[in-house]
C-alpha cells in the first residue's frame, strides 16, 4: 500500500494595518500583515497545521518584520 504523506502550504491570509507606522521609514498605513500556514497532508487532504509563518511588509521601503520583530503598535492592530 502506498501512502502519500507530506507537507504543503495553505492559503495566505493578508491584513492591511492602516494606522500603523513603519519603524524603518516612518510611513503610516503602508504595512501589510501576512500569515502563511503549513499543513501536514495525507493523500493531499490537509490534516492539521504544523506551523504558521507570520510577518509584516512595508509597501514603501519593502522592509519585512517577522513575528518576533513586531512592535506593540503592530500587535495591537492585529488583535483588533
Amino acid at each position: 500500500m502506498i501512502l502519500f504523506f507530506g507537507t504543503r502550504p495553505g492559503k495566505k491570509e493578508t491584513k492591511v494595518l492602516p494606522n500603523v507606522t513603519c519603524p524603518y521609514c516612518h510611513q503610516a498605513g503602508t504595512l501589510t500583515a501576512v500569515a502563511k500556514p503549513n499543513y501536514a497532508h495525507l493523500f493531499w487532504i490537509p490534516l492539521f497545521t504544523i506551523n504558521t509563518i507570520r510577518y509584516a511588509e512595508c509597501s514603501h521601503c519593502k522592509k519585512v518584520y517577522y513575528k518576533e520583530d513586531f512592535t506593540d503598535e503592530m500587535e495591537r492592530a492585529l488583535s483588533t
